[in-house]
């Protein structure tokens, strides 16, 4: 069954066709990516999907409902969550903080329960703070509760925004190059995050330029081209598709290396 349903998307800056009648669907519980050479559209798809931008044509449905033209906080409200390429921390927070800042949600947030603590806001803090901590346990960063953001790792901080975002409890989550910058060692536990954010029921669109990680846990690749689908298929076929081979795998792929 399909999450999310994108039929004849395109965007258009000035005269630049960034995406260009784009249509794919990705299925409930599988991780679905997308890869691309730089400048194939692929952050333009994510900042379509999730609101950031208004697409020039086209429809994308989330669950039953169109969502074209919804903002990015009632797509997160319906459950569409994301990462961002260049880090969004709160870099003044802890990291139990920043990932509180994300379950406003589902906190009572009302100004009189504020004001006259009733209304079981203490019971609301004190829950929020709770699922905070399992989730930074969840992403493996369960030491790092009071620590300082600025003062964490860079590998930490990227599985802290994931954290972040899998707060406001998605359906979909979008995650935006979760392994660039990273390390063989971090882009692994990187790899086994997603698997495990996909195992607990989160369906999840990578967009990805280390090959290793797209063809170790993707159910499904689109690969993008000047904005267009050049291919899509499960990572057997896409590795072994001559089009994406020439224009953006190389040889190598045809090897595994």
């Amino acid at each position: 069954m399909s999450l999310l349903l994108v039929e004849d998307l395109s965007k258009e800056f000035g005269g630049v066709h960034a995406v260009q009648n784009l249509t794919f669907a990705v299925d409930s519980g599988d991780i679905h990516s997308v890869i691309g050479p730089n400048g194939a559209g692929k952050t333009t798809l994510l900042n379509l999907l999730t609101g950031i931008y208004r697409p020039t044509a086209g429809r994308v449905r989330f669950g039953d409902e169109d969502i074209v033209g919804l903002p990015p906080y009632k797509l997160a409200a319906r459950g569409m969550s994301r990462t961002f390429q260049n880090l969004q921390i709160f870099f003044n927070m802890t990291a139990l903080e920043n990932v509180m800042v994300a379950r406003h949600l589902h906190v009572n947030t009302g100004i009189l329960p504020a004001l006259f603590r009733v209304g079981g806001l203490g019971r609301s803090e004190a829950a929020c703070r709770e699922k905070a901590a399992e989730l930074l346990d969840f992403v493996g960063l369960g030491d790092y509760l009071s620590a300082h953001a600025d003062a964490m790792p860079y590998g930490a901080l990227k599985r802290l925004e994931i954290a972040r975002a899998l707060a406001t409890e998605p359906k979909l989550l979008l995650l935006d190059e979760p392994a660039a910058g990273l390390n063989r060692v971090e882009t692994q536990r990187i790899d086994d995050l997603i698997r495990k954010v996909a195992e607990s029921g989160v369906t999840v669109i990578l967009v990805e330029h280390d090959m290793r990680l797209v063809m170790a846990v993707s159910d499904h690749i689109l690969v993008l081209d000047y904005g267009r689908k050049l291919a899509e298929g499960t990572a057997a076929e896409v590795r072994a598709n001559p089009d994406v081979i020439a224009a953006y795998l190389g040889a190598q792929a045809v090897d595994g290396d």
